[in-house]
């Protein structure tokens, strides 16, 4: 039995959106790299600056050490996802500094406040171009450039945000583009299965990774049946075992690992 620490060895991950210390994202690129995977992540501190929580500035850096530290290679990629040309840039690089990839992780997001009344095209227009284009274009170029016969399989995890279950009034272009990607992952898993591709989408639930204000928190953790939040390592656990051989079997799923949460 292969151990954990090497289930992922000789695979290559990418993994978009890595840009705060307590984000999902870093807890994924950690995660994988345990496994064993060499990891390529992207980052866009120009969109970090306009954030509440502001940008962790050399934090990037400092991830790529430490995964290098753990016995991996690593490289991470400074990119704005809203270029038409970034998937190309993305799978480029990680083809040549690292190897051909076998695991796409798709979580980096464009996310603002909206609601009915302030919605816009500009809006619309960018969160589309974050959350629906650069994914779906990432994917499918993946896919194109899959080798099928490399063994092991191909893996695609996207991460949703749980549009399927429920309402998230004020995040109306937020939703649009996230529900997008839920219906993508139905349809793409289909196409590609016969390159022994894999595609699903996890939806983490409410994450505690350093956006939420006390006062949220207080309000979401009675909703969570087990007592507590969600933790960025909850999801990477499960991005880990979509991006194993165990999970060979698994795709074209909506996966809603939230803690059993209820709003």
């Amino acid at each position: 039995m292969t151990s954990k620490a090497e289930r992922l060895k000789g695979h290559v991950a990418i993994v978009t959106g890595v840009s705060r210390p307590l984000g999902i994202g870093t807890a994924i690129c950690r995660t994988l790299a345990q496994d064993g995977a060499d990891v390529l992540f992207t980052h866009w501190r120009a969109y970090d600056r306009t954030m509440e929580w502001g940008a962790a500035e050399h934090w990037p850096e400092k991830l790529c050490e430490e995964l290098r530290a753990s016995g991996v290679k690593a490289e991470h990629l400074e990119i704005d996802m809203s270029s038409p040309d970034s998937p190309y840039r993305i799978l480029d690089t990680a083809a040549g500094k690292l190897g051909n990839p076998t695991v796409l992780v798709n979580n980096a997001a464009h996310s603002t406040r909206d609601g009915y009344q302030q919605l816009s095209a500009d809006i619309l227009d960018a969160h589309y171009a974050v959350n629906v284009r650069a994914a779906c274009l990432l994917s499918a170029v993946f896919a194109q450039r899959f080798d099928p016969s490399s063994g092991g399989g191909g893996r695609i995890i996207n991460m949703v945000s749980g549009q399927d279950k429920g309402p998230m009034p004020g995040e109306l272009a937020y939703v649009a583009s996230k529900g997008a990607i839920s219906a993508f992952t139905v349809s793409l898993a289909a196409e590609v299965a016969p390159l022994n591709i894999t595609v699903n989408a996890v939806d983490p639930g409410p994450t505690d990774s350093g956006w939420m204000t006390d006062e949220l928190k207080t309000l979401l953790r009675p909703k969570f049946p087990m007592g507590r939040l969600g933790r960025p390592e909850d999801a990477a656990r499960l991005v880990a075992f979509l991006a194993s051989s165990e999970a060979e079997w698994i795709t074209g799923q909506i996966i809603h690992s939230d803690g059993g949460f209820r709003d």
